[in-house]
């Protein structure tokens, strides 16, 4: 099978992005994201918008993956796509255009779990970047996800830890908006905290057990504290932006950090490897660095492009789905929730 070209078309439509991927043997060969600007103005992502959106982009998304891949849909050995988790709407406008692709093609058709996809992000073949060996520990941090799954292999995953109830991208986004910036206001959280104090106002850190976490109780003391610091004064936010929000990331980091040192204490596997949206958050991404130098784990930090929703990471899990001869038939439906 090493001699043999391996050619996965992936396709990804979970949540706003519509993207596609051609990876050979492991390879990226293209990856492309079609963006959906029309959310913005509602604050938030509209499941219907998103869902007529993706009906729009599929085909010249797919086109123009193919075409940069240099590669002949005839010579496509399988078709990768999103079954879940994920917004319905979306999810159905992928899976059901993959189904016929693969029909029409007469090639396999695999599913992939998108968060699986997440932490599989790590072994797309990149120059300069390590993939990590079985077993090591992976956060999975999105605006709907906030997990810490064991991996001990490609499809052996165990969830030992996850959110009671908001993801920490939500608690980014909802500060966000409490401070009246604009959707997604996680990535402007993010830019501000970088010239402000991390220490100049207190936030308190949930307590739960175990490796699980809790982000709403944090959004509410966010809000009460804004309301009650701008009933004194006004202008609080627009005189304290950098230090609230290097305030309110220092909170985020600690509570993420927190759980995943007990995690690592508890398990004794000190290869740490992050994905999802958030992941992107450089505060996050300095944490794990420093871990390393200071607890000396091995930490895993994946490319700005693999970590918001992709198809390159549902094309590697599909690539190794592929090798084991994991794949759908035709009756395969979408799931909005989809466990790992």
């Amino acid at each position: 099978m090493n001699d043999q070209k391996i050619n996965i078309l992936a396709i990804e439509s979970s949540c706003d992005d519509t993207a596609a991927a051609v990876l050979c043997n492991g390879k990226i060969l293209s990856n492309i994201v079609a963006t959906q600007e029309v959310h913005r103005q509602y604050g938030g992502v509209v499941p219907e918008l998103a869902s007529r959106a993706h009906q729009q982009n599929i085909v010249p998304v797919i086109h123009q993956a193919l075409a940069k891949a240099n590669i002949d849909k005839k010579d496509v050995s399988a078709i990768a796509f999103t079954r879940g988790p994920g917004l319905m709407g979306s999810l159905l406008v992928g899976t059901s255009f993959a189904k016929s692709l693969a029909m029409g093609l007469h090639v396999p058709l695999i599913e992939v779990n998108h968060m699986q996809a997440h932490i599989l992000a790590h072994f797309i073949d990149e120059e300069g970047f390590d993939k990590p060996k079985f077993p090591f520990l992976a956060m999975t941090i999105s605006g709907g996800h906030t997990q810490i799954v064991k991996v001990s292999d490609y499809f052996e995953m165990e969830v030992i830890g996850e959110t009671t109830d908001d993801a920490v991208g939500e608690a980014f986004d909802k500060s966000a908006k409490i401070l009246g910036l604009p959707y997604p206001g996680g990535p402007l959280i993010d830019k501000y905290s970088k010239e402000g104090n991390p220490k100049a106002f207190k936030f308190p850190k949930p307590k739960v057990g175990g490796l699980d976490f809790s982000f709403s109780g944090f959004k509410t003391a966010v809000l009460y504290f804004i309301q009650r610091e701008t009933k004194n004064d006004p202008d609080f936010i627009e005189n304290n932006l950098k230090d609230i929000c290097a305030s309110i990331q220092y909170t985020i980091i600690g509570i993420l950090m927190d759980k995943l040192k007990k995690a690592v204490k508890e398990t004794g596997i000190t290869q740490v490897a992050i994905g999802g949206g958030v992941s992107a958050n450089s505060g996050i991404r300095k944490a794990l660095v420093d871990a390393e130098k200071k607890w000396g784990w091995k930490c895993f930090i994946p490319k700005f492009e693999y970590t918001t929703d992709n198809a390159a990471m549902i094309g590697i899990a599909g690539y190794h789905k592929f090798l084991q001869e994991i794949f759908s038939d035709y009756s395969v439906t979408a799931q909005s929730r989809y466990k790992i």
